[in-house]
Protein backbone atom coordinates (compact mmCIF):
# COMPACT_ATOMS: atom_id res chain seq x y z
CA UNK A 1 0.00 0.00 0.00
CA UNK A 2 1.28 3.48 -0.77
CA UNK A 3 0.13 7.02 -0.08
CA UNK A 4 0.72 9.83 -2.52
CA UNK A 5 2.87 12.60 -1.06
CA UNK A 6 3.16 14.60 -4.29
CA UNK A 7 0.94 14.14 -7.30
CA UNK A 8 2.00 15.43 -10.72
CA UNK A 9 0.72 18.97 -10.11
CA UNK A 10 2.26 19.36 -6.65
CA UNK A 11 5.49 17.75 -7.92
CA UNK A 12 5.76 20.46 -10.59
CA UNK A 13 4.85 23.14 -8.04
CA UNK A 14 7.71 21.97 -5.82
CA UNK A 15 10.15 22.10 -8.76
CA UNK A 16 8.95 25.61 -9.63
CA UNK A 17 9.30 26.73 -6.00
CA UNK A 18 12.90 25.51 -5.90
CA UNK A 19 13.65 27.20 -9.24
CA UNK A 20 12.26 30.55 -8.11
CA UNK A 21 14.19 30.43 -4.84
CA UNK A 22 17.44 29.60 -6.62
CA UNK A 23 16.84 32.42 -9.08
CA UNK A 24 15.98 34.89 -6.30
CA UNK A 25 19.11 34.00 -4.30
CA UNK A 26 21.53 34.03 -7.23
CA UNK A 27 21.13 37.37 -8.97
CA UNK A 28 24.24 36.90 -11.13
CA UNK A 29 23.06 33.81 -12.99
CA UNK A 30 26.33 33.70 -14.96
CA UNK A 31 28.09 32.59 -11.78
CA UNK A 32 25.70 29.64 -11.35
CA UNK A 33 26.19 26.06 -12.52
CA UNK A 34 23.69 23.24 -12.07
CA UNK A 35 24.77 19.69 -11.21
CA UNK A 36 22.34 16.81 -10.79
CA UNK A 37 23.17 13.76 -8.71
CA UNK A 38 22.52 10.51 -10.59
CA UNK A 39 19.84 9.27 -11.05
CA UNK A 40 16.66 11.23 -10.35
CA UNK A 41 18.58 14.35 -9.36
CA UNK A 42 19.70 14.69 -12.98
CA UNK A 43 16.12 14.82 -14.27
CA UNK A 44 15.14 17.35 -11.61
CA UNK A 45 18.25 19.40 -12.37
CA UNK A 46 17.35 19.60 -16.06
CA UNK A 47 13.88 20.87 -15.21
CA UNK A 48 15.22 23.38 -12.70
CA UNK A 49 17.82 24.55 -15.22
CA UNK A 50 15.07 25.18 -17.80
CA UNK A 51 12.97 27.15 -15.31
CA UNK A 52 15.91 29.22 -14.06
CA UNK A 53 16.95 30.05 -17.62
CA UNK A 54 13.38 31.10 -18.42
CA UNK A 55 13.19 33.27 -15.28
CA UNK A 56 16.51 34.89 -16.21
CA UNK A 57 15.47 35.35 -19.83
CA UNK A 58 18.49 33.48 -21.18
CA UNK A 59 19.09 30.26 -23.08
CA UNK A 60 19.67 27.06 -21.12
CA UNK A 61 23.06 26.59 -22.73
CA UNK A 62 24.33 29.72 -20.96
CA UNK A 63 24.06 28.00 -17.57
CA UNK A 64 26.68 25.27 -17.16
CA UNK A 65 25.16 21.85 -16.47
CA UNK A 66 26.68 18.64 -15.20
CA UNK A 67 25.86 15.22 -13.82
CA UNK A 68 27.51 13.52 -10.90
CA UNK A 69 27.68 9.88 -9.83
CA UNK A 70 28.60 9.13 -6.22
CA UNK A 71 28.90 5.35 -6.47
CA UNK A 72 32.65 5.08 -5.94
CA UNK A 73 32.51 7.64 -3.12
CA UNK A 74 29.83 5.88 -1.08
CA UNK A 75 30.72 4.98 2.48
CA UNK A 76 28.70 1.76 2.37
CA UNK A 77 30.32 -0.08 -0.55
CA UNK A 78 31.48 -2.83 1.82
CA UNK A 79 27.87 -3.37 2.89
CA UNK A 80 26.81 -4.23 -0.66
CA UNK A 81 28.39 -7.67 -0.41
CA UNK A 82 28.52 -9.41 -3.76
CA UNK A 83 26.25 -6.86 -5.46
CA UNK A 84 28.19 -4.99 -8.10
CA UNK A 85 27.26 -1.31 -8.04
CA UNK A 86 26.13 0.32 -11.27
CA UNK A 87 28.35 3.26 -12.08
CA UNK A 88 26.76 6.07 -14.06
CA UNK A 89 28.33 9.04 -15.77
CA UNK A 90 29.89 11.98 -14.04
CA UNK A 91 30.08 14.75 -16.61
CA UNK A 92 31.16 18.19 -15.47
CA UNK A 93 32.29 19.90 -18.68
CA UNK A 94 33.15 23.25 -17.11
CA UNK A 95 35.50 24.77 -14.58
CA UNK A 96 33.80 24.67 -11.18
CA UNK A 97 36.09 27.36 -9.77
CA UNK A 98 34.38 30.65 -9.02
CA UNK A 99 30.97 29.08 -9.67
CA UNK A 100 28.01 28.89 -7.33
CA UNK A 101 27.19 25.22 -7.76
CA UNK A 102 23.57 24.24 -7.31
CA UNK A 103 23.73 20.55 -6.39
CA UNK A 104 20.38 18.85 -6.97
CA UNK A 105 19.01 15.54 -5.71
CA UNK A 106 15.56 14.06 -5.30
CA UNK A 107 15.62 13.11 -1.60
CA UNK A 108 17.70 14.22 1.38
CA UNK A 109 17.61 11.73 4.22
CA UNK A 110 20.77 10.71 6.10
CA UNK A 111 23.05 13.13 4.24
CA UNK A 112 25.43 10.40 3.09
CA UNK A 113 24.70 10.84 -0.62
CA UNK A 114 25.38 14.56 -0.35
CA UNK A 115 28.59 13.92 1.59
CA UNK A 116 29.78 11.65 -1.21
CA UNK A 117 28.71 14.21 -3.83
CA UNK A 118 30.74 16.91 -2.07
CA UNK A 119 33.79 14.64 -2.19
CA UNK A 120 33.32 14.13 -5.94
CA UNK A 121 32.87 17.87 -6.51
CA UNK A 122 36.06 18.72 -4.64
CA UNK A 123 37.96 16.48 -7.07
CA UNK A 124 36.90 18.91 -9.81
CA UNK A 125 38.11 22.05 -8.06
CA UNK A 126 36.98 24.53 -5.46
CA UNK A 127 33.66 26.20 -6.24
CA UNK A 128 32.77 29.64 -4.92
CA UNK A 129 29.85 27.99 -3.10
CA UNK A 130 27.74 24.84 -3.14
CA UNK A 131 24.01 25.17 -2.56
CA UNK A 132 21.93 22.03 -2.11
CA UNK A 133 18.44 21.71 -3.60
CA UNK A 134 16.19 18.70 -2.97
CA UNK A 135 12.65 17.80 -3.91
CA UNK A 136 11.99 16.06 -0.57
CA UNK A 137 13.69 16.59 2.78
CA UNK A 138 12.91 13.55 4.93
CA UNK A 139 14.76 14.68 8.04
CA UNK A 140 16.55 12.12 10.24
CA UNK A 141 20.04 13.26 9.25
CA UNK A 142 23.12 11.27 10.27
CA UNK A 143 25.47 14.02 9.08
CA UNK A 144 25.32 17.80 9.55
CA UNK A 145 24.04 18.52 6.05
CA UNK A 146 21.08 20.75 5.20
CA UNK A 147 19.47 21.78 1.93
CA UNK A 148 19.12 25.45 1.08
CA UNK A 149 16.24 24.80 -1.34
CA UNK A 150 13.53 22.29 -0.46
CA UNK A 151 10.44 21.35 -2.45
CA UNK A 152 8.69 19.87 0.58
CA UNK A 153 9.61 18.54 4.00
CA UNK A 154 8.21 15.11 4.75
CA UNK A 155 9.68 13.61 7.89
CA UNK A 156 9.57 9.86 7.67
CA UNK A 157 11.87 6.94 8.19
CA UNK A 158 9.73 4.87 5.83
CA UNK A 159 10.61 4.30 2.20
CA UNK A 160 9.78 7.11 -0.21
CA UNK A 161 9.59 6.45 -3.92
CA UNK A 162 10.20 9.29 -6.37
CA UNK A 163 8.91 8.77 -9.88
CA UNK A 164 9.79 11.09 -12.77
CA UNK A 165 8.15 11.34 -16.18
CA UNK A 166 11.50 10.78 -17.84
CA UNK A 167 11.97 7.29 -16.38
CA UNK A 168 8.63 6.27 -14.91
CA UNK A 169 6.10 7.99 -17.15
CA UNK A 170 4.64 9.99 -14.27
CA UNK A 171 5.72 12.64 -11.77
CA UNK A 172 4.81 11.39 -8.32
CA UNK A 173 6.22 10.82 -4.86
CA UNK A 174 4.75 8.08 -2.73
CA UNK A 175 5.20 6.95 0.83
CA UNK A 176 5.37 3.16 0.87
CA UNK A 177 4.03 1.50 4.00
Amino acid sequence: MSDIILDSKSFQSAVSKISREISDNNKNIREVAIIGIQNKGVFLAKRILAEIAKLAGIGRSLIPFGTLDITLYRDDLDDLGSKIPVIKDTVIPFDTSRKNIILIDDVLYTGRTVRAALDVLMDFGRPKSIQLAVLIDRGFRELPIEAKYIGIRYQSEELIKVECKETDGVDRVTFIK
